[in-house]
């Protein structure tokens, strides 16, 4: 089952997990506007080739910019036997909002 975390969730794990993967699956021009640290930015399009690097062992949080696109990204892994996936419910627009207002709402 895929996750659906709020922003407060996800940072409490950003904060507590040592060994997490934050993957934002915007485009390029979007990540320059906004991001949240540490990500790897692989957008959806090239997620698919990019995930055949990942460890099904992984803890996995992926976002966007509003969740849908990221969904889409945790769907993909769990059809593909991953079992930590968690989805930034309401993406990074969410997070701008919630959790740090410094980062640019677009």
């Amino acid at each position: 089952m895929i996750k659906r975390f709020s922003p407060v969730q996800v940072k409490n794990i950003i904060e507590s997990e040592a060994q997490i993967k934050l993957i934002d699956v915007r485009e390029k021009w979007e990540y320059q506007i906004a991001k949240l640290e540490n990500a790897e930015l692989v957008p959806l399009g090239e997620f698919v080739a990019y995930s055949r690097n990942l460890n099904h062992e992984d803890k996995i949080v992926i976002y966007c910019h509003h969740g849908v696109r990221s969904f889409n990204a945790c769907n993909y892994l769990f059809e593909n036997g991953f079992k930590d996936i968690v989805n930034l419910e309401g993406g990074i627009d969410a997070w701008s909002r919630e959790i740090d207002n410094s980062i640019p709402v677009y």
